[in-house]
């Protein structure tokens, strides 16, 4: 990397080069998406098992870190729903002592993408693959909310589905109704809010509400309890070599996720509103930084947060000045607003997650991709079950891998081999001549389709092999085209090729389709000097 490509990847004073006309609107987005970001950030704490102190923690030091670092000027970082649904059962199984060093390992993980330039590789994701793992995301972080919304233990399994029923089975009365009461009293805020104004804080309404009703009547719900004032100090994670290890496959899922998602969050927020252009590679540097100080002041890994980024841009945030607000909004929060957020219940941020939950999901969407193809249809459904079933990384994965064969199940149909009537008028010896013509794409997945149908002529002593409308060959391609060739003239067909493309004639000389032809003069670059070829051959093996 380059000096120049290295400065693009840093922070420079044109980030702020709008500021002077900007900052108004910028400071009303700032202390916006902070409001909203408050109970979210809490919530998300709690239901990751990390605590509401991490969630709070990652807002304030991720918020400001990816803001500055970051690629975008209107990115809002910090926990997110997706994080939750991949660290929970991370943190179930090897302990809250391990988030410290998941953060550092995967920052980096996120940071190195950054620098080695494959933020670009998001776009590779096919839109259902995307809609797949939200509609997941959405059922997981409603499922995770079950316990709390409930006033019951969390269940056993580290899946959310197993789990929520275990912590159904164990609900008590009179905890589950007053439970039940603050949640509800959450949600209908939450709905009236939005009708009144799309831009209304209504999570941070109905928390107040939730709060003080719990409060006032002394309802024996769980609070989030006592929170320490301002920032902790920031401290390298004692971990041994044997639990780094163990951590490695963690480290990657959670490093794939924040880079999946920041970047899509940068992409929605690109087609919001015009907020400048944005880098894909700085961002992802900016992530990287983000989850490392995070890591070191006791939070959580961040990402770019798609609903908070879409509040500020549309409370008319243009440059990164605002996330820098919103982050800076909720740590004088933490330093002098602890005592009371301490007693916030744990069933209201429940409510809050459930109504997020909800919103992700936009029935709209769900419909589209269904109707679109059967193949569409089909990585969707896949994506969703397995994110719920099993993991978000693995329903990436083979969401990926099921789109990429129903892609190449298409691209191979648009591959074909045609015989052709021979130019011109036709002249004695003719019907021994057969032209073929390849077209579209001969790859892996559709090279035995060519095989099968010439392989099945008879009473041929010519075969002119027409390469010119061929788009896409592959080693497989250009090997079957190879063997063909061998075959047919072990039969003592011979074999002239027609218009190789200049792309792919590298390839057909590195396989052998060229060293397997009978004569050097075999190929050529005509249509009718192959076929005079052809034609005087036949005249000769007919001549006593």
């Amino acid at each position: 990397m380059n000096l120049r490509s290295a400065r693009m990847l840093l922070p420079s004073a044109s980030d702020y080069r709008a500021l002077p006309r900007t900052w108004r609107g910028d400071l009303l987005a700032g202390v916006t998406v902070g409001i909203v970001a408050l109970p979210l950030a809490l919530a998300f704490g709690v239901s990751s098992g990390a605590g509401a102190e991490s969630g709070l923690v990652t807002a304030i030091v991720a918020g400001a870190v990816a803001a500055i670092f970051g690629g975008s000027n209107v990115q809002v970082s910090g926990p997110t729903g997706a994080m939750v649904v991949v660290l929970a059962p991370i943190l179930a199984v090897h302990g809250a002592g391990a988030l410290a060093a998941i953060c550092l390992m995967a920052g980096l993980i996120v940071l190195i993408a950054g620098v080695l330039r494959l933020g670009r590789t998001v776009g590779y994701i096919p839109w259902p693959v995307i809609e797949g793992f939200t509609l997941g995301i959405a059922v997981i972080i409603f499922l995770q909310q079950v316990p709390t919304a409930t006033g019951t233990p969390v269940g056993e399994s580290t899946n959310a589905v197993i789990a929520a029923a275990q912590s159904l089975a164990a609900v008590a009365w009179p905890k589950l109704g007053w439970s039940l009461l603050l949640v509800g009293i959450v949600v209908v805020i939450m709905l009236l809010s939005t009708r009144l104004h799309p831009r209304f804080p209504g999570s941070l309404l109905a928390i107040v509400v939730a709060s003080l009703i719990a409060a006032l009547v002394g309802l024996p719900v769980d609070t989030i309890g006592e929170l320490p004032t301002g920032l902790p100090a920031p401290m390298l994670p004692a971990v041994d070599l044997t639990t780094l290890l163990s951590l490695v496959g963690p480290a990657v899922a959670v490093a794939a996720l924040a880079a999946i998602e920041s970047l899509l969050s940068i992409r929605v927020a690109a087609t919001l509103a015009d907020t400048g252009q944005y880098d894909a590679d700085r961002e992802l540097v900016g992530q990287g930084l983000a989850s490392i100080a995070s890591g070191l002041f006791g939070g959580m890994p961040a990402t770019g947060a798609i609903a908070r980024t879409a509040v500020n841009v549309r409370a008319g945030a243009r440059t990164r000045a605002a996330s820098t607000v919103h982050a800076l909004l909720l740590l004088a929060i933490a330093l002098v607003g602890a005592s009371v957020v301490a007693h916030i219940p744990l069933a209201a941020l429940a409510g809050v997650l459930m109504v997020t939950a909800v919103r992700m999901i936009t029935p709209s969407t769900v419909r589209t991709v269904l109707r679109s193809t059967r193949a569409d249809a089909a990585v969707f459904i896949v994506t969703a079950v397995i994110t719920i079933s099993v993991d978000l990384i693995y329903a990436v994965l083979i969401g990926l891998l099921v789109a990429g064969f129903f892609a190449l199940r298409q691209l191979a149909g648009t591959s074909g081999v045609h015989r052709e009537e021979l130019p011109g008028l036709a002249q004695p010896g003719d019907e021994r001549i057969a032209v073929f013509r390849l077209e579209g794409a001969l790859f892996f997945g559709a090279a035995e389709r060519m095989l099968e149908r010439v392989a099945e002529l008879r009473d041929i002593e010519v075969i002119v092999i027409r390469m010119s409308q061929l788009q896409i060959l592959d080693a497989t391609g250009a090997q079957v085209i190879t063997e063909l060739i061998t075959s047919l003239e072990r039969r003592g067909i011979t074999v002239l090729v027609k218009g190789i493309p200049p792309q792919h004639r590298p390839l057909a000389e590195r396989v052998g389709v060229l060293a397997s032809l009978r004569h050097q003069n075999h190929l050529f670059d005509e249509l009718g000097a192959a076929v005079a070829h052809a034609r005087s051959h036949v005249a000769r093996a007919a001549a006593p």
